[in-house]
């Protein structure tokens, strides 16, 4: 079916690379095309003196959509990258000075658990059924198809067994329900932000997140996660498909509303059958030619994040793979995240030290830093070098503040990201990592489809696009998007 046709795939990120290898597994002839400088998008590395960062994600789970993607070229998964579970899973720190780890072996958990809150163990079992729910019918509904394209209904069982009350309400006020625990309640209030978003404004129906890294766990790559856009270029190049780094498309050709051609900013114009969008889905307007077409809006936009990559001439042995180190007071946060469009007074950061895991990211002796903060997607000109510096200095106090080792006079190298750069990197609205919001049913569930239904050969991947952000998602849309590809185009 689709022999002798021809794809051009705008954006060279982990969407984008996974749909280039599903689409020249069946035969398809595709050209990719990266306007930077290196494949992967925010999924990406950067290296200096020996150390080495991954910039984007941190961590993967739900490690079976990974090995689908690999069955799907016909190789094993294994064969090409080691995944490593991280144990403890992470390390969460509060500013009255308690903190904990959460364990993937369920036992130690449950102790944990029983520690912090009377019944907490029951309470968290009770809750990963409620995610386990959600999931299932996540599997035969969401995860399988945009909603747009519904071919056929889901199962009457699992919409029998729906968990209409705790599902359909705010996911703050259902976490409420489960933990009494103030402790409990932040950590599990954190989840939401795993696609960029409050807490106190989406569904409930994100309980699945904590539900699929409690079940599935969370994974380090050895080398970094960075080896995986690298590995599965290699797969889609060894199957025919063409991926060309530093160019830039500037319009979709279209004629009586069918996609005909790309044409990149140095005047060359590819003829095709199909074109795909592997960037935000917000911008397909501007490509396409559509006046009044702008990026989008402030108030939709997902959270984005101020990141230090921090190289350390010393070890710091008494850290975790991943810590969380939580603010003082949380709704707050997010009121300045979202109401005020600016970066917390008080930030919770986030911290990744993969060489508890992994030595080769650093040299002996050394230690790199992921360090993250979430940030408002106002790009510039907000983030000039004095808004920059307030964000680090605010930063590090929050970690100072929670014992984090003093680490200043030890650092030998440092790359800052700001909303700004990542706008301007990444060609993300302000620096909107997951596109839109998941603010309201319809943002979280009804995200830009995979097929465009104005124009004929126009497709979308990724994770603006439907099913939402995340590497298993993203992974996910490419899937999706190829099956719909094969269907009104083969």
């Amino acid at each position: 079916m689709s022999a002798g046709r021809h794809a051009v795939i705008i954006g060279g990120g982990l969407g984008g690379l996974a749909l280039a290898l599903r689409l020249s597994v069946s035969g398809w002839s595709v050209r990719l095309f990266e306007q930077g400088p290196s494949l992967g998008g925010k999924m990406n590395r950067w290296s200096k003196d020996g150390f080495t960062f991954d910039t984007g994600p941190s961590l993967i789970t739900m490690p079976f959509v990974f090995r689908e993607l690999f069955q799907s070229a016909g190789e094993k998964l294994e064969d090409h990258l080691e995944l490593v579970q991280v144990e403890p899973h992470a390390r969460y720190v509060y500013p009255d000075g308690a903190r904990f780890d959460v364990s993937n072996r369920l036992p130690d958990w449950l102790e944990t658990l029983r520690n912090l809150e009377p019944r907490a163990d029951s309470a968290f079992l009770e809750f990963m059924r409620l995610g386990a729910r959600i999931f299932d019918l996540s599997q035969e509904t969401f995860f399988r198809t945009s909603p747009r394209e519904f071919g056929r209904p889901p199962d009457p069982a699992a919409l029998r067994h729906f968990p209409l009350r705790d599902a359909w309400g705010l996911y703050s006020e259902t976490v409420a329900r489960y933990f009494r625990s103030p402790v409990l309640r932040q950590l599990y209030e954190r989840y939401p932000t795993y696609v960029g978003s409050s807490p106190y404004r989406c569904p409930a129906t994100l309980c699945v997140i904590p539900y699929i890294e409690h079940v599935f766990g969370a994974w380090h790559v050895r080398g970094g996660l960075y080896s995986i856009v690298e590995t599965v270029a290699d797969l889609a190049r060894r199957n025919g498909a063409v991926l060309e780094t530093g160019r830039r498309v500037a319009r979709i050709l279209t004629t009586d509303r069918r996609v005909r051609a790309v044409e990149l900013e140095d005047g060359e114009t590819v003829e095709c059958d199909a074109a795909v969008l592997n960037g935000d889905a917000s911008t397909a307007g501007a490509l396409l030619g559509e006046p009044g077409t702008g990026e989008l809006p402030e108030d939709e936009r997902s959270l984005s994040g101020f990141v230090m990559l921090v190289g350390l001439r010393r070890r710091l042995p008494d850290q975790t793979h991943h810590t969380v180190y939580f603010s003082e007071d949380y709704p707050r946060e997010f009121r300045q995240l979202f109401d005020e469009m600016r970066f917390p007074d008080d930030p919770t950061v986030y911290v990744c030290i993969p060489g508890r895991t992994d030595a080769s990211v650093a040299p002996p002796g050394g230690e790199a830093l992921f360090i993250m903060a979430n940030a408002p997607a106002s790009g510039a000109p907000e983030w000039d070098d004095e808004t920059t510096r307030r964000a680090r200095s605010r930063v590090l106090e929050r970690l100072r503040r929670s014992g984090f080792p003093g680490i200043e006079t030890d650092i030998v190298v440092e790359s800052i990201w700001t909303p700004a750069r990542m706008a301007q990197t990444y060609s993300m609205p302000g620096g909107a990592i997951y596109g839109k919001h998941s603010h309201g049913w319809a943002n979280a569930f009804l995200r830009p489809p995979n097929r465009d239904h104005r124009y004929r050969g126009m497709y979308y991947v990724g994770g603006s696009t439907h099913p939402g952000g995340g590497t298993p998602t993203v992974l996910m849309s490419a899937r999706i998007t190829k099956e719909l590809m094969e269907r009104y185009e083969g």
